[in-house]
């Protein structure tokens, strides 16, 4: 897994979706099947739209008006930018999603960008779904360094412990996240671990000291 975590703040409220249309920018057919088969498996998919280029995305958003975009950030910064701005014009209201592998991009550029979320293309695929779910559900996801010695947290352990930080129990983070509240404190045993502290108020603390929590409305 990707030595990175992922640091989630609120966009303007909204409920979970439903159903959720995704679009999938990348020139490679390989990717663009992977992408399929990830999200075809998941119950809040509507459909997975294909596009080989920014002028085939602008039009199938303008027609089908996807949720959630899927940007390849290694087709360069200034291609990302580009595609990114033609599609939330085209679309507005659209979330986009960028995939970051041999290239990166600092959180704030990222927000400058215009863009949701940025994700590691390294994370396992459930945690590819979730990263696009998250932002489908009007959160956004950034990428922000792992502390020295720790492990990488998942998009919903980064979940978990911002709603932590806010003061929420166990049972209402299951409630806001729809899991069980076993799952919430597994997830929650993953971040003591992962940020080498005992208890619930080490971890909000050491999260703001990493700016992994901000604040969730």
């Amino acid at each position: 897994m990707s030595q990175s975590m992922l640091a989630v703040a609120s966009v303007p409220v909204e409920h979970r979706p439903d159903r959720v249309g995704v679009l999938v920018v990348h020139d490679e057919e390989v990717v663009q099947c992977g992408w399929r088969l990830v999200l075809s498996q998941q119950p809040w998919i509507a459909r997975c739209l294909t596009a080989s280029s920014t002028a085939s995305a602008v039009l199938l958003a303008s027609r089908y008006k996807p949720v959630v975009a899927i940007v390849d950030l290694d087709l360069g910064h200034e291609q990302a930018a580009a595609t990114t701005a033609a599609l939330t014009a085209a679309r507005p209201g659209l979330r986009v999603l960028l995939m970051a592998g041999r290239a990166s991009i600092a959180p704030k550029a990222a927000q400058y960008m215009g863009v949701t979320g940025v994700a590691r293309k390294t994370l396992p695929a459930a945690e590819l779904a979730d990263a696009v779910l998250t932002v489908a559900s009007g959160q956004r996801l950034f990428a922000a360094p792992a502390p020295q010695g720790g492990g990488a947290l998942s998009a919903r352990e980064a979940q978990v412990l911002t709603l932590m930080a806010d003061g929420g129990t166990n049972r209402e983070i299951a409630a806001r996240l729809h899991l069980a509240e076993e799952t919430v404190k597994q997830h929650a045993a993953a971040i003591y671990r992962k940020l080498k502290v005992r208890n619930r108020t080490e971890a909000a603390q050491r999260g703001r000291q990493l700016g992994l929590t901000l604040a969730v409305t």
